[in-house]
């Protein structure tokens, strides 16, 4: 007797135990179940054969309540017919209509395409050099120096307060106590065209409602050198710090409008002692030129320009070569505007 005439005879047998009024309401049920299944299952030949199924046990589900004993020669009739042999359809769910599919692109860095791409990400790309004794200073004193230099670095340009056009807390908190009261005096000073100073440059802040991050993390390459000075009956050292710190900004809200701003951070210390005290004096800091942002525009802030920016008339007025703003070691303009071969 071949598989299928054996399936019948055991269905014969099931449902001859079932009334004909049941019967009916269970080929009801099983038309009423083809007619809710979406159209896009219908038009497919293997969901005929699982709605074929599905109508039959459902039926085996009433059977279960009125003859428990019949349920399982329907499920080993079944079985051995789809499942036992492997020729036929198995039950359960249909893997690719159920595997989801990966549409999402994969994130591109706002970094690719430039030299920033391969540079450290954050702190990591500040690396101080070994400490010697240099200057009539303790290897010790040069250590703590340079670990205070690093701190600094950290605080202008990373401090995530400080990036978003906050007070500058961390920096200050770092400076001396003379060095500290100046620096507040002339932080967001307006008066700086008159000769004042304006200690907001001393930081990487972006302009509030102008910029915000793309992403959290900040590009570093650069380096620390150290060696000995004497100047004003002062000896010690004199750090040199070189970096660049690229970010990812864009107009808030506006993810299609990310851009690179380089900020070339260069700056000069005096490491010294007095009255027993390691001082550690900046007497340049955070200089060296941004590039990506608007030119007519100077509160000490990064106002970066964009595609759908008004024109710039500083910029217009440019002229020179191109530089590199990743080129760490070229000289420095001192003011006005450049054109940059690149972000």
């Amino acid at each position: 007797m071949s598989d299928t005439d054996d399936i019948d005879r055991r269905f014969a047998g099931l449902t001859s135990q079932i009334g004909r009024r049941e019967r009916r309401r269970m080929s009801k049920a099983a038309a009423r179940e083809w007619s809710h299944l979406p159209r896009n299952r219908r038009r497919r030949r293997r969901w005929i054969i699982a709605v074929t199924l599905l109508a039959v046990v459902a039926g085996a589900g009433l059977v279960v309540v009125y003859r428990p004993e019949v349920a399982g020669q329907v499920a080993e009739a079944f079985s051995s017919r789809f499942l036992g042999t492997g020729r036929g359809l198995p039950f359960g769910t249909v893997p690719e209509e159920t595997t989801p599919v990966d549409v999402e692109p994969p994130a591109v860095s706002p970094f690719e395409g430039s030299p920033a791409k391969d540079y450290a990400n954050g702190a990591k790309g500040l690396v101080m050099p070994a400490a010697k004794a240099t200057g009539g200073l303790s290897r010790k004193d040069v250590a703590l120096a340079l670990r205070r230099t690093r701190a600094m670095l950290v605080a202008s340009n990373l401090d995530r307060k400080t990036l978003l056009g906050g007070r500058p807390t961390a920096l200050v908190k770092l400076l001396s106590p003379e060095l500290r009261e100046w620096f507040l005096k002339n932080l967001d000073n307006r008066k700086r065209k008159k000769g004042g100073s304006n200690t907001r440059y001393w930081v990487t802040s972006l302009a509030p409602k102008a910029a915000e991050p793309a992403t959290d993390v900040v590009k570093v390459k650069g380096r620390t050198t150290y060696a000995a000075f004497r100047k004003d009956g002062r000896t010690g050292v004199r750090i040199t710090v070189k970096y660049l710190f690229v970010y990812a900004v864009r107009r808030p809200g506006r993810p299609e409008l990310t851009r690179r701003i380089i900020v070339r951070s260069i700056g000069e210390l005096l490491a010294y002692r007095e009255n027993g005290e390691l001082v550690l004096w900046p007497v340049r800091w955070n200089g060296g030129g941004v590039t990506g942002i608007r030119c007519d525009v100077e509160d000490g802030f990064i106002h970066p320009f964009y595609p759908d920016s008004a024109p710039d008339k500083e910029a217009a007025k440019a002229t020179g070569a191109p530089i590199d703003p990743y080129a760490l070691d070229r000289e420095p303009k001192e003011k006005g505007c450049t054109l940059a071969s690149r972000t």
